[in-house]
């Protein structure tokens, strides 16, 4: 199977409701914080990724068929019983450019409303077909989030979240704030 064969492969797994059990550790507190989420991925129409696409002011010469896009909803308790609801449109568009090996597909993966500020975004993103892992990596005023998805099969899937403060531009990410590891369950049908 192709590496965009895989990719869309992945995005057909990924629909449908999820349950998530997260462990974060926020490093300047020294604290562990766990969480519980169930949360939904639907896919959205063409209508619905051309206003992400108009919200992020994005151009892309590829035709938006052609790009996953998601409606994302989820509800999360914290073990201390904060509760947040939240949802997202969202969409991935591959870049036209090779990626340095055949396995890997980069690109942009644009949202009508970030996590860590609310406001549209344009992030990056990087699949790789062999490990059917997928690598976001978002640029927020004082954060850098790199958040990785790894489908195990099917049903089942492992998140990593690293949250690094962001660095003057040119240097490298060196400072943590968060780190979070979940394993994600598929369900059916949505709760």
């Amino acid at each position: 199977m192709s590496t965009l064969n895989t990719f869309y492969s992945f995005f057909d797994s990924c629909v449908g409701s999820w349950d998530s059990e997260r462990t974060y550790h926020y490093m300047s507190r020294s604290s562990v914080e766990r969480s519980h989420t169930n949360f939904g991925v639907f896919p959205l129409t063409d209508e619905q990724k051309a206003k992400v696409f108009t919200d992020n002011n994005y151009s892309s010469d590829r035709q938006i068929e052609s790009c996953p896009g998601f409606h994302l909803v989820f509800h999360t308790v914290s073990e201390k019983g904060e509760v947040v609801d939240q949802s997202v449109n969202l969409a991935f568009v591959p870049s036209d450019q090779p990626a340095e090996y055949d396995y890997l597909l980069e690109g942009d993966y644009i949202r009508d409303r970030a996590y860590e500020e609310d406001r549209p975004i344009i992030s990056h993103f990087r699949f790789d077909s062999r490990q059917r892992e997928l690598l976001m990596t978002t640029r927020y005023t004082k954060i850098v989030s790199v958040d990785s998805i790894t489908l195990i099969n099917p049903r089942m899937r492992i998140r990593r979240i690293f949250n690094y403060i962001r660095p003057p531009e040119g240097k490298p990410l060196a400072d943590l704030a968060l780190v979070g590891f979940g394993v994600e369950q598929k369900l059916d049908p949505w709760p």
